[in-house]
């Protein structure tokens, strides 16, 4: 039986009632408030007459993609011209109205739109004005421009990595972007705190995230090792481990799967040797180690060392593909993937990685279209008859 089905409040949202103004691109704030839309909150995304840049990113059909679909998902779509007094008026009205708003443009942007936290305060002191920038809302770094590849570039991860790679001395190419789901992570953490210290205090606040330091908490043993002289071991502790026809990935992190690891490979009379019998041995010998571990494997199948080392209780996998790895049957007993509908089709979109027992955590099952819901808001904040605010648009989607 899983968590869902465990539970009476199966189609409780836990942010019910709540509303978002979205005013993020790209990734980061995206991500964080797709999160806040999954859990219930009425999350409306304010675009620009072009929309917004990610709905332009492969895989595209029809003009759709299904990469702002995954961030995007269950999100109302409002036009607006935010250089203007009318498109300044609806967001003022609209804020009023709102929990949280969350920007991640570059820190002085709504301060020139003359919609930053200082001037929005006064029309909701409950509001929760989270902000998301590359280096922080103040400081000598502030304004400079940042992405997730520059960050992870400044913040020291790229070369820590790259000191885990023998015989290389030039730091990776990025494709994935770490620092962006990170980021929006710790946005969305930092405003679910807000709204409990709300429920106490009764006021809102700004929230200031910094895609710098957010990347430098994936470095938690190199932050430490960077302010103290630690030995690095002469070969890597975790890395593919060959077999007969690909790699396993193998950790060994306690005596117990040290020691299941040695009886796995036929070798227990290493477990009172003298250069594995200790963590600070083993870490000093661990090239030696792992030639041994190497010779047994390499005589296997990935698939048959992953057997054997399975039942020993250590901890390995195959190194996988994002597709394979979406095809593990644990994610289909998970019900870790949605389906989503827009113009272009259906697709998959990743659910929230947690359960609760007494809420739904699931998506939308619809994308809206580019300025869909533009025409309704405009008509609940009295602004209908305005001509110079955008109307609703239907003719891109994603």
């Amino acid at each position: 039986m899983q968590l869902a089905d465990k539970h009476e409040g199966a189609t409780t949202k836990a942010f019910a009632g709540l509303r978002v103004l979205d005013f993020s691109t790209t990734i980061a704030g995206p991500h964080c408030t797709r999160m806040l839309a999954d859990m219930g909150a009425e999350v409306i995304k304010i675009e620009t007459d072009g929309g917004e840049t990610m709905r332009t990113r492969p895989p595209l059909r029809k003009g759709c993609s299904t990469v702002f679909g995954q961030l995007n998902v269950g999100k109302k779509s409002v036009v607006l011209d935010l250089k203007s007094e009318d498109g300044r008026e609806a967001v003022l009205r609209l804020a009023a109205t709102a929990d949280i708003l969350v920007e991640n443009f570059r820190p002085g942007v709504m301060h020139r739109l003359r919609l930053d936290y200082d001037r929005i305060r006064p029309v909701n002191p409950k509001l929760i004005y989270c902000s998301i920038s590359g280096y922080g809302q103040t400081g000598p770094s502030a304004e400079l421009p940042a992405y997730a590849p520059v960050i992870h570039a400044a913040s020291g991860y790229d070369m820590a990595h790259l000191a885990y790679q023998p015989g290389r001395n030039r730091p990776d190419y990025c494709g994935i972007y770490h620092a962006d789901v990170v980021t929006g992570t710790y946005g969305f953490g930092a405003i679910v705190s807000a709204l409990y210290q709300r429920t106490v205090t009764g006021l809102g606040q700004h929230i200031d995230v910094s895609m710098l330091e957010s990347m430098l908490t994936l470095t938690v043993i190199e932050l430490q090792s960077s302010q103290f002289a630690v030995k690095p071991p002469p070969r890597p502790m975790f890395g593919p481990t060959e077999t007969a026809n690909g790699y396993v990935m193998i950790t060994i992190a306690s005596e117990k799967t040290f020691q299941g690891l040695m009886g796995v490979i036929g070798r227990p009379d290493w477990i009172p040797d003298p250069r594995f019998a200790t963590y600070a041995a083993r870490r000093e010998n661990w090239a030696d180690m792992m030639d041994g571990v190497e010779a047994w494997s390499r005589q296997l199948s990935t698939e048959a060392c992953l057997v054997a080392l399975g039942a020993a209780g250590v901890p390995a996998s195959a190194y996988r593909t994002v597709s394979e790895a979406l095809a593990d049957p644990q994610l289909a007993h998970r019900q870790a993937l949605s389906s989503v509908e827009d113009e272009g089709g259906s697709f998959q979109v990743l659910n929230l990685p947690f359960r609760m027992s007494g809420a739904d955590t699931t998506p939308a099952k619809t994308m809206a279209a580019l300025g869909e819901h533009t025409d309704a808001l405009r008509e609940e904040i009295g602004l209908a008859d305005d001509a110079s605010i955008p109307s609703g648009k239907t003719a891109v989607q994603g």
